[in-house]
């Protein structure tokens, strides 16, 4: 499989390789770095939120997170057709490309080295695709497969469609011709636990305590880590 040397695995044929983005190829949760500078640069769409706060509660329980992003998104989105948006994220993209250490240099490098083999890489990610898109041709990485969150248009703007996060990364990755087994991935979350489960080989990025207990509970001896800046 081709996987780094440093997690103790040993590469071999060409593989389908997948990657999550935030946290693991660049720093942070993107989306919601896009989305909070939109609010301070137009404080008048926090003022929209107010009359949500008393909800506020109800959106820290597991049910509730969903509808709060999807709130999020459509205020700090309001406004905006398909086109605005495009420019505006791709603004943005090019402005935070440029931070120092905004990607993991070791996370880019590994995954170049897994396109010099061969591999087929993917980028499975719960930023949203043209935002992540943005961001990773300002590296590059432009032809790189992306499977990724999705917005719609609607009446006032922008809006939620498509989350990609935890189970429905597989049901994404399905509807793009990729089935599991696939040989390795790359992960910094739990939350991606089904596509770790459905890789031969699971890779932890920079993994705290809890999801190193948590991924030995559930993956047993089929993980590595690495520990990339």
């Amino acid at each position: 499989m081709s996987i780094p040397a440093e997690t103790g695995v040993a590469a071999s044929a060409p593989c389908t390789v997948l990657f999550d983005f935030d946290g693991v190829l660049v720093r942070g949760d993107s989306f919601s770095h896009f989305l909070w500078k939109r609010f301070r640069l137009q404080p008048w769409r926090a003022l929209l939120l107010l009359p949500t706060l008393p909800l506020a509660p109800v959106a820290l329980n597991r049910h509730g997170r969903w509808w709060l992003v999807r709130w999020l998104v459509r205020v700090a989105l309001l406004g905006l057709d398909q086109a605005q948006y495009r420019v505006v994220v791709e603004s943005h993209a090019r402005v935070q490309a440029l931070r120092r250490g905004a990607f993991l240099r070791d996370a880019v490098s590994s995954l170049r080295r897994h396109l010099l083999r061969g591999d087929r890489v993917v980028i499975v990610t719960g930023c949203e695709e043209h935002l992540a898109r943005a961001l990773l041709d300002a590296v590059g990485l432009d032809d790189i497969e992306l499977v990724a969150s999705q917005l719609r248009p609607g009446v006032l703007g922008m809006r939620s469609d498509v989350h990609n996060v935890g189970a429905e990364k597989v049901r994404q990755l399905a509807r793009h011709g990729i089935a599991p087994p696939w040989a390795c991935a790359y992960s910094d979350a739990g939350v991606d636990l089904p596509i770790l489960a459905a890789a031969e080989a699971a890779v932890l990025v920079n993994p705290d305590a809890a999801l190193r207990m948590r991924m030995q509970a559930r993956l047993g001896d089929r993980y590595a880590e690495v520990d990339w800046g």
